[in-house]
């Protein structure tokens, strides 16, 4: 069944987003991928509705409660292309922001983060999921008939910490040393001996029941595998 014809399951909210959740490692790894902190305010930016509408639920906010714009991005390898994508901004206003930034070394207002995130280490997918839905890109390489999946971003100790992750992670996913982009952020990518198929699985497991994914990123890294691989990853989704 493909990801447009599942029915979504929409998250339930989180009294306190700093709690160790699946729900709040998906929220988290989002604004630590694509989001930011000031004084008062967490803001958290995702491409399609469906992820929009998971990331409101779990900070018990509602449908309407995140803008939709179309925003300019420049490829992280070739500054001179720029897509126009969906962008779906959410606003958590209060505390929040400084109890994150204390709890999670999070950057706040533009500092250097820390990236505490062993709270969520028994959640450890639904972080990873965040992070690639965020700053993590998917292609497939013409090339070589495989498929290519890299984390991108301007700080380089929020990669570094993404890497600890995936070394972590079960099971082990090798990946690339940092290298800089030419429109001046940083990059890694899987290792070329990495089970992408493996990978996917792991870390969209359990997405369905939950609700916590972004339809369009989920299913181009499965296609993206299938059409590498030649069969189904049947297990991707459950």
């Amino acid at each position: 069944m493909s990801d447009a014809n599942r029915q979504s399951t929409t998250p339930d909210p989180v009294e306190d987003l700093l709690t160790s959740t699946s729900a709040t490692a998906y929220f988290w790894g989002r604004v630590a991928g694509d989001g930011d902190l000031t004084q008062d305010c967490v803001t958290v930016r995702t491409e399609d509705q469906m992820s929009a509408d998971a990331l409101a639920a779990v900070a018990g906010a509602g449908r309407t409660d995140h803008d939709h714009r179309i925003a300019a991005r420049e490829s992280a390898h070739d500054a001179s292309i720029v897509r126009f994508e969906d962008e779906y901004q959410l606003q958590v206003f209060g505390m929040l922001a400084d109890r994150a930034s204390a709890a999670l070394g999070l950057p706040i207002d533009e500092q250097p983060g820390g990236y505490r995130f062993d709270t969520f280490s028994e959640h450890r997918p639904q972080l990873v999921r965040g992070l690639l839905e965020a700053c993590g890109t998917v292609c497939f390489r013409e090339s070589s008939g495989s498929v290519g999946v890299s984390f991108v971003h301007d700080d380089q100790a929020l990669l570094r910490t993404v890497q600890s992750l995936l070394a972590a992670a079960d099971p082990y996913v090798p990946a690339d040393d940092l290298s800089e982009t030419s429109s001046g952020g940083y990059w890694f990518g899987l290792g070329d001996d990495a089970d992408t198929a493996a990978f996917a699985r792991w870390v969209y497991a359990g997405s369905d029941g939950s609700g916590l994914y972004s339809t369009e990123r989920r299913q181009k890294l499965r296609r993206s595998i299938e059409r590498a691989t030649g069969s189904e990853v049947g297990g991707l989704s459950r």
